[in-house]
């Protein structure tokens, strides 16, 4: 069976990434971008990551350019401006394609795993997110709309489980 943890992803500075790392944590995915209604959700992401990664989550975000092109910039203009912004600290990757051919494996899994609305696989906007229990088995998926401040119970779920 296919877990997180089979998978790689290069980090926002280009260094390959084993999500095997990331084993006996909670791990929310999600895709992000630097120019959406959304974007304000990194402030509630980092909140996430700041109050429950001393209890084992992970926040991985991964810039797509694909909705509305609202992430045009380079990796390195997408990581100051989280930075700057946002003051984001959770490990951002490298921008990839979640949709289509040339859809990240990682993102081929997670859409089988929890598919969307109706049995739906396509990410339908910026910041869908995916949380995996510790299991490395993807448990919800949220649409870009649920905030992060809406995920916490999920994730004490998510943490607490066994």
């Amino acid at each position: 069976m296919t877990t997180l943890y089979d998978f790689t992803a290069p980090s926002i500075h280009g260094e390959p990434i084993s999500l095997s790392a990331y084993k006996d944590k909670a791990v929310l995915i999600v895709n992000t971008a630097s120019q959406c209604g959304f974007t304000s959700q990194f402030k509630g992401l980092e909140q996430l990551h700041a109050n429950f990664a001393p209890k084992g989550l992970v926040v991985l975000g991964f810039p797509c350019n694909q909705f509305g092109g609202q992430d045009p910039g380079s990796n390195e203009e997408i990581g100051q401006f989280c930075q700057k912004n946002y003051g984001v600290s959770f490990q951002m990757m490298e921008k990839i394609e979640v949709n289509g051919e040339g859809a990240h494996p990682l993102y081929k899994w997670l859409k089988q795993e929890a598919p969307g609305i109706l049995g739906s696989e396509g990410i339908k906007w910026n910041f869908t997110k995916f949380l995996v229990n510790r299991h490395g088995q993807v448990i919800k998926r949220f649409a870009p709309q649920d905030t992060p401040e809406s995920l916490v119970s999920d994730i004490e779920s998510a943490l607490s489980a066994s």
